[in-house]
């Protein structure tokens, strides 16, 4: 809701020790486990109130005489909706284009992520935070952004004098990205396939309205499955496995994952295993199919090998 940097700086400030408790409690919880956190990637349409029920409400209020302090927040509400909204939100104002945008919100994830860090370590839990920046497609902007995660982790540790061991990676979302994996691997020490949005994007299939058509191309024959469901391996899949060949030539130790729905699908986790990845990330209720179906292929490419 903020109009200029001071306004969301005082937002951020509010934000900050709900974040900061937030981490500290997850990093409590995995005792010594890694900790990935993506920073701030919302799609603004998801968060904000739909203009026509604000529209509704304004003329409500205006119908039954209501207070001109609520009027006038309304409206203020409206024409703040009214500014944000975009046409296309999911390709819109959202992941490191955010914080690029407003880096001071890079700034308070940051601050939050490494004071929790230390609250955590002081309470005798091995920390290892990684933090992942996401929607990245260009160098450049992934640069912009570690270079905020750096100096704001020097800082707090400086003050706090205390060591924490950190990793900063980004999520291969942007087909962009995956072409250029050998120079954004210069820089992160990770890499995240977010396999949601780098289906929509490579396909051109919008996760939300994909399922007026999809039925009908399987139903054709012109596609045999959900790409959304079952990852789409001639595309998609090639992309990945190009990122992660680019990626490996410039820094061998590159750790490499998957985060989308297709984490917990049986088939995908196959083939994610083939490529070698290190771990795959899905729903919750997902994962005991997962860790099940990430055995099936170490246990099929061991039977493979011993033949």
């Amino acid at each position: 809701m903020a109009s200029n940097r001071e306004e969301r700086k005082r937002a951020l400030d509010k934000l900050l020790p709900f974040q900061k408790a937030d981490f500290k409690g997850i990093f409590l919880a995995m005792k010594g486990n890694p900790v990935t956190i993506r920073t701030l990637d919302p799609p603004l349409h998801e968060f904000l109130p739909k203009r026509e029920v604000l529209m509704a409400e304004l003329a409500e209020l205006k119908a039954k005489g209501a207070d001109a302090i609520k009027i006038a927040e309304k409206e203020r509400l409206l024409k703040r909706v009214e500014e944000l909204a975009e046409f296309n939100p999911m390709l819109g104002h959202r992941g490191c284009r955010l914080g690029i945008t407003f880096p001071e919100i890079t700034t308070m994830q940051a601050k939050a992520i490494f004071e929790a860090a230390v609250e955590a370590s002081k309470e005798g839990i091995e920390v290892h935070p990684e933090i992942m920046i996401p929607l990245v497609g260009f160098p450049a902007e992934f640069i912009h952004q570690k270079e905020i995660v750096v100096r704001v982790a020097n800082e707090v540790l400086a003050k706090s004098k205390h060591k924490i061991k950190y990793l900063i990676g980004t999520m291969i979302e942007v087909p962009r990205a995956a072409w250029a994996a050998d120079k954004i691997a210069q820089e992160a020490e990770f890499f995240s396939f977010g396999t949601n949005d780098l289906t929509q994007l490579t396909l051109g299939f919008s996760r939300d309205d994909a399922g007026k058509f999809l039925k009908d191309y399987q139903e054709k024959g012109i596609l045999p499955k959900d790409p959304f469901v079952h990852l789409e391996k001639e595309g998609v899949g090639a992309a990945i496995r190009m990122a992660i060949e680019k990626g490996k030539k410039n820094r061998k130790d590159l750790k490499v994952g998957i985060c989308g729905e297709h984490g917990g699908d049986p088939e995908s986790i196959a083939f994610f295993h083939e490529l070698g990845l290190d771990y795959v990330s899905c729903s919750p209720y997902r994962v005991p199919i997962a860790r099940l179906a990430a055995a099936h292929a170490v246990l099929g490419q061991a039977t493979t090998a011993s033949k």
